[in-house]
């Protein structure tokens, strides 16, 4: 197998292969081109994501600067999903992202991974793994999600968090390394902090559906 084929296929491989580099040169370009938009130009950022990622959902903002190792090449995103200032994507081989899915400022989702042994390292063997991140979850400010986690819909990752292993659905995890806190739950409904109530729409409802995500632009969380 070539190192191109084994760069989706988790084995070892030399990133530096000259094919490799020139299809990463490509994206980068794009991506320096995305990272040089003004506010104002929302539908070229919009449609340079079309032409950057391998799937992208409507309504979806990601605020500049974005860092991408092959500008979003490998990066599957649904619809309504907001990225704050500074997200970076290690997006050496797949990452999907569901719908109406957040990410605080300065996450960083990592797909790629060196051998532990030094003489594989020396020379520059890498590996990758998927990451796969539900619908509608919130991973805070300065988490870092590792290669080859899955994490469930509707989960909350804490800021400052490092992921290293799968977390399910519909769940509060934080730590490094980041461990279940506990479910999401009735309190929840009534309570968006502390002491301070929800709707009452929320109240009434049932069941963890993902809710609305916002709308473009750079109002989020």
């Amino acid at each position: 197998m070539t190192d191109r084929g084994k760069q989706h296929a988790g084995g070892l491989y030399q990133p530096m292969d000259p094919e490799i580099l020139s299809e990463q040169t490509a994206c980068l370009e794009k991506l320096y081109e995305y990272n040089q938009t003004r506010p104002s130009e929302a539908g070229r950022r919009m449609e340079l994501l079309r032409e950057m990622f391998a799937e992208i959902g409507e309504d979806c903002y990601i605020e500049p600067p974005l860092h991408a190792n092959f500008g979003g090449r490998f990066v599957h995103f649904g619809r309504r999903v907001y990225a704050n200032f500074g997200l970076t994507l290690v997006d050496d081989t797949h990452i999907y992202v569901g719908d109406a899915t957040m990410f605080g400022p300065n996450v960083v989702v990592d797909t790629a991974a060196h051998p532990i042994l030094p003489e594989a390292r020396r020379e520059g063997l890498q590996f990758n793994l998927p990451v796969r991140i539900g619908r509608c979850c919130w991973v805070g400010a300065g988490a870092v999600i590792l290669p080859g986690v899955a994490i469930g819909d509707n989960t909350v990752v804490g800021a400052g968090s490092v992921v290293t292993r799968d977390l399910p659905a519909n769940v509060v995890a934080v730590g490094s390394p980041c461990r279940v806190l506990r479910e999401i739950g009735e309190r929840d409904r009534a309570f968006y902090w502390r002491d301070r109530r929800m709707p009452d729409r929320f109240q009434a409802e049932k069941g963890w559906e993902p809710a609305p995500g916002p709308g473009a632009g750079p109002s989020g969380g």
